[in-house]
């Protein structure tokens, strides 16, 4: 039986902290007095609608910051604790009109919390599980923290250690936050604090710039008054030691790393823009909001390739071979806006999933927006992150956010496995929504942006507009767990708080306001936003969106037209990207949008084999366009490539070649789940409450095989003592490269658990010739653990 809560909860106010307390029901909140102040407002509206913000019993709330706009709303950032408890992902924000009245909340959770708070496993226990998840020198262990983890938006009761060393590179430093499942012991994420990169001077790359420092005597020190007395120190090489730069006169550095006060100019001037570019645009007093200047190191470690920002303070290497030091503007810029991240956000956005892609895309925006403030001549404004300290080698940089997929490794538009990637990857949906926002799509100054899918063409509103809406969104509306895409919290998004922060700034429906929808969904992240009027326009869109064909034959979909703005208007069609010896049809040629044709291509035998992306596109008033994947399948030639297919099939080379939610992909088997072979496996679910994991590889199977063999060896355990009903289960499902499940070759659940591991086949002979993915999906209800385990799989042609 599933509880279910029976009150409403009301908040009174005990000691300066708003404690909820069960009562009855009540009526909608009245505006407080207009004579109290915006915070006291804040606290009267959430006594009487404690529901705005999922609040049950037992929880607590304490008031970190309020914000007032010009017109006089308001905007309250709170903390929450559950029965004593920190929640991670529990904080919020109530939001008031001028005259004092509700107008909203920004709120992570998606239901009350209503979890137990008695841990099942020991505190030592816990440690040997985080100590497992360092890697390099470890310090220090701190002590195991009991505590709501709500980061998905649904609480569990977990601990979190945080261990204290050495990467293994041995000179960059880490805090690292091991988060472990208070009732089976399992690690359930983690991440690592340190958030990297990855007078006169004359700089390395910004040229000869003004920096502001301190006559002492009768020498110049690098601190910098007219910026929260900022300073700039030289760690020689060393991981500890830091000495200020001084100098006899006030002029530093000769443009070149022969001067170790060059590095030190670049940092000192991007210290002093960053916060520049924050009060000035922004109206933020420095990166902490009060006035304090940044301590920036330099020359810090030897043959450092990295920058990171740890909290309070910047941290520069000097690159390979102590040649390239990373104090580039756009580098200064985006650490130190994790420092306004985590300042503005209570503990920052979470560094996981899509709310990390989101903390490294505002990092990413931000650092961006300094280099244009900053107007250096010899380091003008771009869209190309590090493109200076040529951390690659190569002469690239390290993103690019007009099409971020250009580095090879991130997402230019969004996904359901966006949250599966490195935060710096899934920082490109951000990334690229900004570019197009600002500058456009298609041909910019700055690189081509492309669009995703059938999107429209999106019109930038310019870097000073979008620079805006992007801080508001940030600095009144985000919540720690805030993502791109969010089933259970819809408003808890990106694009709804960018939508809410274009309403504040320039009115619902303004040029503004749709600019920020078309540049959403030209990254593929839609919303439940009511659409705003286009004029004439239409969409176009395909099914089924791809198909197959042994060369020679004819494959067919179907194209429908919707009127998405004016009048219905003909839209007449044409389609181009077809291989050689391939040719398209439409039946009919036009139609009134809001009519449907037949798309036929055919193919000869002369057609070669492969995948290829046709453009269909509708033309009318405007052009758009829809993408289908089109496989063509040899016309014979035997077995060219047997063999297995699946990377990591064992799990051996830990978490890499396969797509997973985190903590997947280990070695358990001091945790009760041992492997068939090895010592890695994949542990999905095994939680006791409602939890999904994923864990899924794209393989490529080639034609003219007779056999294609899909294996795995599953091991079930479930402590669901029902025998007839499946609470718990496990897919194993195919799908294409768009996303769409072609076949579920399976399902399995509680019913089937058993001792030990049994091997699962099946024949894949019906995809040869195509990609396709391989998906598992295990899938828990509220109460009682099971736990579905995978081993030594392989995908065998012959």
């Amino acid at each position: 039986m599933k509880r279910s809560l029976a009150a409403v909860s009301a908040v009174l106010l005990t000691s300066g902290m708003l404690t909820c307390v069960a009562t009855a029901a009540q009526a909608a909140p009245s505006a407080p007095a207009p004579n109290t102040s915006p915070a006291a407002r804040a606290e009267s509206l959430l006594r009487s609608n404690p529901g705005a913000v999922q609040g049950v019993s037992g929880e607590s709330y304490q008031a970190v910051s309020t914000k007032v706009d010009a017109n006089g709303a308001s905007h309250t950032r709170y903390t929450r604790t559950y029965k004593g408890l920190r929640v991670y992902g529990g904080d919020f924000v109530i939001h008031t009109t001028p005259t004092g009245g509700y107008a909203g909340s920004s709120v992570g959770l998606a239901a009350p919390l209503t979890l137990g708070t008695a841990a099942k496993v020991t505190l030592t226990s816990v440690k040997a599980s985080a100590r497992k998840a360092f890697a390099g020198k470890l310090e220090t262990v701190g002590t195991p923290e009991l505590f709501v983890d709500a980061s998905s938006g649904k609480g569990r009761l977990a601990y979190e250690t945080v261990l204290a060393g050495w990467h293994t590179d041995g000179q960059t430093p880490s805090r690292l936050h091991v988060i472990t499942d208070a009732l089976g012991g399992k690690v359930i994420g983690s991440y690592d604090e340190i958030e990297m990169v990855a007078g006169t001077g004359n700089s390395i790359y910004s040229g000869t710039v003004s920096i502001d420092t301190t006559l002492s005597g009768s020498t110049y020190q690098m601190i910098d008054p007219s910026h929260g007395n900022g300073s700039t120190c030289d760690m020689n090489q060393g991981t500890s030691t830091c000495t200020t730069f001084t100098n006899t006169s006030n002029t530093w550095g000769n443009g070149t790393n022969s001067d170790r006060r060059s590095a030190a100019v670049d940092a000192h001037f991007g210290a002093a823009k960053t916060f520049d570019y924050f009060k000035n645009v922004h109206a933020r007093n420095g990166i902490f909001g009060n006035g304090a200047g940044v301590p920036s190191r330099v020359h810090y470690g030897s043959n450092y390739v990295n920058a990171f920002w740890d909290g309070s303070r910047m941290t520069y290497g000097d690159g390979s071979s102590n040649s390239r030091p990373l104090v580039s503007l756009d580098v200064a810029g985006h650490e130190m806006s994790h420092g306004v991240t985590e300042n503005v956000v209570p503990g920052g956005l979470t560094y996981s999933g899509e709310s990390g892609g989101l903390n490294e895309a505002t990092s990413d925006i931000f650092g961006t927006m300094v280099e244009f403030y900053a107007a250096a001549p010899s380091d003008p404004g771009d869209y190309d992150i590090g493109e200076k300290i040529n951390i690659n080698g190569n002469g690239t940089p390290l993103r690019y956010m007009y099409n971020p997929g250009l580095d090879g490794g991130s997402h230019t538009c969004w996904s359901t496995s966006t949250k599966n990637v490195d935060v710096h990857y899934s920082s490109g949906p951000g990334n690229h929504f900004f570019f197009n926002l600002a500058e456009g799509t298609g041909s910019t100054a700055y690189g081509t942006s492309p669009v995703c899918g059938s999107a429209p063409a999106v019109v930038g509103i310019g870097r000073a507009k979008a620079e805006k809406i992007w801080f508001r969104a940030l600095d009144v509306y985000f919540t720690s767990n805030t993502s791109y895409v969010n089933t259970t919290t819809p408003s808890n998004t990106a694009r709804a708080y960018s939508l809410r922060a274009a309403t504040d700034l320039y009115g619902t429906c303004s040029t503004e306001y749709k600019a920020v929808q078309a540049a959403w969904t030209a990254v593929a992240v839609s919303g439940n936003d009511a659409p705003c009027s286009t004029g004439n326009d239409f969409s176009v869109s395909l099914s089924p969106t791809s198909g197959s064909v042994t060369a020679g034959g004819q494959v067919s979909t179907t194209v429908s037209t919707a009127t998405t703005g004016g009048t219905a208007q003909t839209v007449t069609f044409s389609a181009s990207g077809l291989p050689t010896g391939a040719s398209a049809t439409f039946n009919p040629t036009s139609v009134t949008s809001g009519g449907s044709s037949t798309l036929t291509i055919s193919t000869s035998t002369s057609t070669p084999a492969g995948t290829y992306t046709i453009t269909v596109t509708g033309a009318g008033s405007v052009n758009r366009t829809a993408p289908y994947t089109l496989t063509v399948n040899g016309t014979g030639g035997g077995c060219t490539s047997p063999g297995q297919k699946l990377g990591n099939p064992g799990f051996e080379s830990g978490n890499t070649v396969w797509s997973s939610t985190s903590g997947v992909i280990g070695q358990y088997g001091g945790s009760g789940q041992p492997t068939h072979g090895g010592t890695w496996n994949a542990w999905m679910d095994g939680y006791g409450i409602t939890h999904t994991d994923t864990l899924s590889q794209a393989v490529s199977l080639p034609a003219g095989c007779t056999s294609y063999n899909f294996s795995f060896w599953l091991h079930v355990d479930s402590a669901e003592t029902t025998t007839s009903i499946a609470y718990d289960t496990f897919k194993v499902q195919v799908l294409n490269s768009s996303g769409t499940v072609l076949a579920t070759l399976a399902t399995y659940s509680n019913l089937n658990k058993a001792t030990g591991y049994s091997q699962k086949s099946f024949s894949l002979a019906s995809y040869a010739g195509q990609t396709v993915t391989l998906k598992f999906t295990g899938t828990e209800d509220a109460s009682l653990q099971t736990s579905f385990v995978v081993d030594d799989t392989a995908v065998n042609v012959s």
